[in-house]
């Protein structure tokens, strides 16, 4: 199951920098995962200092 970035982003890029598929980019507001590429690895939920990332 893909990961989505909440509401509690705050467009660090923590994220998209340790994405290993390059499925997260910058959005309106907020940084977006393409669930189509989305690993479900989690590395982006470690690097969020705000926890925004989670599973769907």
């Amino acid at each position: 199951m893909a990961y989505k970035i909440s509401d509690d982003c705050i467009s660090c890029g923590a994220c998209a920098a340790e994405c290993p598929v390059g499925a997260i980019a910058e959005g309106d507001g907020k940084y977006e995962i393409d669930a189509d590429a989305c690993l479900s690895c989690g590395a982006c939920a470690d690097a969020c200092p705000v926890g925004a990332p989670s599973e769907e």
